[in-house]
């Protein structure tokens, strides 16, 4: 049975070493403006400050209920949406973490998420921040969405595990860089149809402390099919799902159901 289509968005997002936090705070609520009727909408990874901005981790970094989820929660409400609003330098004591936030369409904090696979090839990323612990799938009324962050596509465990946690949509946010653009591209369809769900990631573009981001961002059908995806500019991603697919497709080809777990 075909189920009530959701419509979704991505916002690939341009970080620019020459945008201010406040500019970038600015730009992300005028795009989110004009996205009225869209119920679930994702925004890409430390946009505030930008990635690959290490020297400013510190400064930059906020507690949860600080500036960048205040504003986005305003917007959450605004909209009344479901708004992935991305990850951000999350201070909490004396650590720092890559933590991305879900809000409902109250403006409320639904799910948190600490990203769990830290780079550190080329980034230091593993070396400033401390690792999450805690798998993040949240029932939602408009399905179960699995939170991840860029490198943990590389992972395929996490996202096995989402799975049996019930996610129906993995959401992804990202400021995945060149030259590994064919990885990037490749990851999120084999995560999308070997789980047999939905993915949809907002990754950055752009150039941030002479790393340029790849861009591409997709939102990718539980058959791996793109149904929408990004280029090398700003852009925002829109489509229309039906979660129910999920289900149809797994109902169809039962391979989840044959999975040997190797002793």
């Amino acid at each position: 049975m075909r189920g009530k289509m959701l419509k979704v968005a991505s916002i690939q997002l341009e970080i620019s070493d020459a945008y201010s936090k406040e500019r970038r705070l600015r730009h992300v609520e005028e795009l989110l403006a004009g996205l009225a009727g869209y119920q679930l909408i994702l925004l890409p990874e430390i946009w505030n400050i930008g990635y690959f901005s290490f020297d400013v981790y510190q400064e930059g970094g906020e507690a949860l209920d600080g500036e960048t989820v205040l504003r986005m929660a305003k917007q959450a409400r605004k909209l009344g949406a479901y708004l992935f609003a991305g990850s951000l330098v999350e201070r909490a004591g004396d650590a720092m973490y890559n933590t991305s936030v879900l809000l409902n369409p109250r403006g409320e904090v639904a799910a948190t998420y600490r990203k769990m696979h830290l780079f550190g090839y080329g980034s230091a990323e593993a070396t400033l921040l401390s690792r999450g612990e805690e798998i993040v799938a949240v029932p939602t009324k408009i399905g179960t969405l699995g939170l991840s962050t860029c490198y943990d596509l590389r992972f395929p465990e996490l996202y096995r595990k989402l799975v049996d946690k019930g996610a129906e949509v993995f959401l992804v946010a990202s400021a995945w860089p060149y030259p590994r653009l064919e990885h990037w591209k490749a990851l999120n369809r084999v995560r999308a149809f070997e789980n047999q769900c939905f993915l949809i990631s907002s990754n950055c573009v752009g150039v941030n402390r002479g790393s340029r981001f790849c861009g591409h961002s997709a939102i990718v059908d539980p058959w791996g099919v793109p149904v929408a995806s990004g280029g090398d500019h700003e852009t925002v991603l829109k489509a229309e799902i039906d979660v129910q697919m999920v289900h149809r497709v797994r109902a169809d080809f039962p391979a989840l159901q044959d999975r040997v777990i190797p002793i």
